[in-house]
């Protein structure tokens, strides 16, 4: 059975040889089917995956094994820019983030908390002006709202106006997303099952799980 490789363009022609020469047949995908993994987001430059991948890591290894491959996971302010392009122009991948429907779906995003003094601070990652994948520390937005919501705060309240961080602010209206609000020493997620969904910043770094993966983005080559 042939093997379905994906090449980048500049190696592409010598790889072919060797698998030609070696007698090993090979199926190159289309540029168009590996474009269509993507999902494009204008609002931040960034191609986002689709599909979850790196089930059963921890926060930590998710980080790791993405930054390896020059990708990165999706931060909340980034998570919420890619909402709102799905919803518009990819329902399919909205509806299989958000839908409160089993099996249960969940994902790291790239929010680690801290107390520093009286001052909770996030930490997060962002490409450089070269491409490169740097750390940023910042101080939590004074806006955000830091009183758990179970039930919940509303999904289009959240996304039409988060804080500059991408969380929800002390305005957002009321609705079913259960919140969970940031905790020191915790990180952030989103997920979904058969009974309802949750915004969560107080996720344990170190938990694990089948069901629980990362969304990479990349810079657009």
């Amino acid at each position: 059975m042939a093997s379905s490789l994906n090449f980048d363009s500049k190696f592409e022609s010598r790889v072919k040889s060797l698998l030609e020469a070696a007698e090993i047949p090979y199926i190159i995908p289309s540029r168009e089917s590996i474009k269509s993994k993507y999902l494009h987001v204008p609002s931040i430059g960034l191609d986002v995956v689709r599909e979850r991948s790196l089930f059963n890591h921890n926060f930590q290894e998710s980080q790791d094994s993405l930054h390896s491959e020059k990708s990165k996971i999706l931060t909340p302010y980034e998570f919420t820019e890619f909402l709102k392009e799905a919803k518009t122009n990819a329902q399919e991948v909205y509806q299989e983030i958000t839908e409160i429907k089993n099996p249960w779906r969940a994902e790291w995003l790239d929010a680690k908390f801290e107390m520093k003094g009286e001052d909770m601070y996030v930490n997060y990652h962002a490409f450089d002006s070269n491409g490169n994948i740097v750390e940023k520390t910042e101080i939590l937005d004074k806006e955000t709202l830091m009183k758990n919501k179970s039930p919940g705060i509303s999904i289009d309240s959240w996304l039409e106006n988060p804080t500059a961080q991408g969380l929800p602010k002390k305005s957002t209206k009321d609705g079913s997303l259960y919140y969970w609000n940031p905790r020191d020493g915790k990180v952030a997620g989103f997920d979904v099952g058969g009974v309802w969904a949750n915004l969560v910043c107080n996720w344990d770094p170190s938990v694990q799980g089948v069901d629980l993966g990362v969304r990479a983005a990349k810079q657009r080559e």
